[in-house]
């Protein structure tokens, strides 16, 4: 705690914090660390053969662990993800279509590589928002990668295959510290690192699978992002404002704080989109020739707003309990 504390690296608690006491963070440094040190040294031919990749995803780890010790800005974050975006688009990992309609490919031609870097900048974001329970993001992460490493596995890509192993591993080990009550917290120099090499990964495997799959393969995430967001715009408020509105400040007031039910009942859920999505990612053929792509890109949106509408209204709801009992407190004084 103390080193912890001399380096900057220690979370203090806030009004939004699931925490009551100051908790060491930057784990990610650790199995970050771990990662670059394992490829470089066991996987060296590998290693050099795809250094713009490495080097994109460890520019972001760069910016995590500065975030960490001294908080760097949003738009610093930004523009560090967008160079890492623009390695990887040179080693011609971009995403050049959004797939096949009824047939019919649409292509982004010259709005490829702006919307690369929309997804990979949102997914990192999206992925570091939900990293407010101890082991959330941790387990999440372990399951959108396990996906994303079976469809490597499947289509023998072996970029895939070991970046995903590679943090798996690591993750693994990391989930047995950052179980509910932690002992300590990955921080930015993890969650913006995960965050980055997911939506790279999901970059990639869209030469494999209909870019559709990937919503639901990792969906928590981004349904969370959407859903707060959206909520923010119609408050009138900028959707960058934090606030305790996220999926799992909502659920952990539904189960009475109780961080574990939290954490694994939205485990379960992320598990059951992972599962779609990989029964979708074996049938892309089926899903990029006729309707099935139309089908499930309607059912994903008609998911977003299910969820909209049940937690908002959840929210609302715990508001109005909340209010109720405030006032019965302040009537008996």
């Amino acid at each position: 705690m103390k080193n912890a504390t001399d380096l900057g690296l220690s979370d203090i608690p806030n009004d939004r914090s699931s925490h009551t006491t100051i908790t060491p963070r930057g784990a990610g440094i650790g199995f970050g660390g771990a990662f670059f040190l394992s490829n470089f040294i066991f996987n060296f031919s590998f290693f050099i053969e795809n250094g713009l990749v490495f080097l994109s995803i460890f520019l972001v780890f760069l910016i995590g662990i500065l975030d960490d010790h001294k908080d760097a800005s949003p738009k610093a974050k930004f523009y560090v993800i967008m160079v890492a975006t623009l390695l990887v688009f040179f080693d011609d990992i971009a995403i050049y279509s959004l797939g096949s309609f009824f047939g019919y490919e649409i292509s982004l031609w010259y709005l490829s590589l702006p919307f690369t870097i929309f997804a990979l900048a949102g997914f990192t974001n999206a992925l570091n928002l939900i990293d407010g329970l101890n082991g959330l993001a941790t387990s999440v992460s372990i399951i959108i990668l396990s996906s994303f490493l079976y469809i490597g596995y499947v289509n023998q890509d072996e970029l895939i295959i070991t970046i995903t192993s590679s943090i798996i591993v690591g993750l693994v080990a990391f989930l047995f510290f950052n179980w509910n009550p932690a002992s300590i917290f990955m921080g930015d120099s993890g969650s913006l690192f995960i965050g980055f090499i997911i939506s790279l990964v999901a970059v990639i495997s869209t030469q494999y699978i209909h870019p559709i799959t990937v919503l639901y393969l990792g969906a928590i995430p981004i349904l969370d992002t959407v859903v707060v967001m959206v909520r923010r715009i119609k408050k009138g408020l900028s959707p960058f404002s934090p606030d305790k509105t996220h999926i799992h400040h909502i659920l952990l007031r539904f189960f009475s704080k109780k961080v574990k039910k939290t954490v694994l009942f939205i485990i379960l859920i992320q598990i059951l989109f992972s599962l779609v999505g990989v029964m979708l990612a074996l049938n892309s053929d089926k899903l990029s020739s006729g309707i099935s792509s139309f089908i499930a890109l309607i059912a994903f949106i008609g998911i977003t707003i299910f969820f909209y509408m049940i937690f908002t209204g959840m929210q609302k709801r715990q508001k109005l309990i909340e209010k109720l009992s405030n006032r019965k407190k302040k009537n008996k004084k």
